[in-house]
């Protein structure tokens, strides 16, 4: 079953690093406005805005964040709770904008709720005027437009999000000539989240196609792929592997192991394995979010 994604307090901390490791990029003009309106080495509290149900779990939360313009692409900030974890931890986990601000610092984040979520169960609780406790941003992968002729991108449930980001970058940009193929996992179609987003972009670029696969539909009336991610699948909407071709995937734990495995525990990409490397693919035709 594909569960949205979720990050221990290690990786948290292996992706603060991994901000530092960027540093090169933080003199562009992007990070430089997205800095502005945030800060990447401590947490700051903003103001809740607005908070919209998604679906039967999700949730998209709007933030406010005065002076923020842009945000670099892809990227994530830091949220905090001000509960403890069981250990008397602080609870930080990553979450990725769904879009880029708006003209007055508005940032949308959709967000699944779990139960027992030390995170999203506070987030859960708030309302607006509330304040949410952020750090960033921190980029993940400097998306330049024809960087190569063909991208993958290989999704499971809240792993949609960084993909959108670098699907926005590219539907905005008339000279950005990209090949995207998108293939988003889900458990049930009830489960897929920004559909209709994702539904106008490819219907609006014809460099953009789009596959949805779901491990158990709910009624006979579902079209699109059925079962868990496979590598048939794989190979037949994928790029092939090679210089002008790159091939990203972002999902929860289980996700990322069948299809290239999991990042290091350094946060690093780690080896590649799982049905990409079975298919011929290597570390530099693979990117994990």
């Amino acid at each position: 079953m594909l569960r949205s994604l979720r990050f221990g307090r290690t990786a948290v901390l292996a992706a603060t690093a991994l901000g530092g490791a960027l540093a090169w990029q933080r003199s562009s003009p992007a990070y430089a406005a997205a800095a502005s309106g945030l800060d990447e080495k401590e947490f700051r509290d903003y103001e809740l805005l607005k908070v919209r149900k998604y679906n039967h779990n999700s949730k998209v939360y709007t933030v406010k964040v005065p002076g923020l313009t842009q945000l670099p692409v892809a990227s994530f900030i830091l949220t905090k709770s001000p509960n403890k974890d069981k250990d008397g931890k602080d609870v930080i986990r990553p979450y990725t904008p769904i879009g880029q601000p708006t003209a007055d610092g508005q940032v949308d984040l959709l967000i699944k709720t779990y139960p027992n979520g030390p995170m999203t169960s506070y987030l859960d609780k708030l309302n607006p005027g509330a304040k949410i406790s952020i750090k960033g941003p921190i980029q993940k992968i400097p998306y330049k437009a024809n960087m190569k002729k063909e991208i993958g991108m290989l999704a499971g449930g809240t792993g949609i999000t960084p993909m959108l980001q670098v699907l926005h970058k590219i539907a905005a940009d008339p000279a950005d000539k990209t090949k995207v193929s998108l293939v988003f996992c889900n458990l049930t179609e009830d489960d897929i989240l920004l559909k209709e987003e994702l539904d106008a972009l490819a219907a609006k670029n014809k460099n953009i196609t789009i596959t949805y696969a779901v491990d158990n539909p709910k009624t006979s009336a579902w079209k699109g792929e059925k079962g868990l991610i496979s590598e048939a699948l794989i190979k037949s909407k994928m790029p092939k592997s090679g210089p002008d071709s790159l091939v990203m995937v972002c999902g929860p734990p289980g996700f990322m192991n069948a299809v290239s495995g999991n990042k290091a525990p350094d946060y690093s990409q780690g080896e590649l394995s799982g049905h990409l490397l079975k298919l011929g693919f290597n570390k530099d035709t693979v990117f994990k979010f």
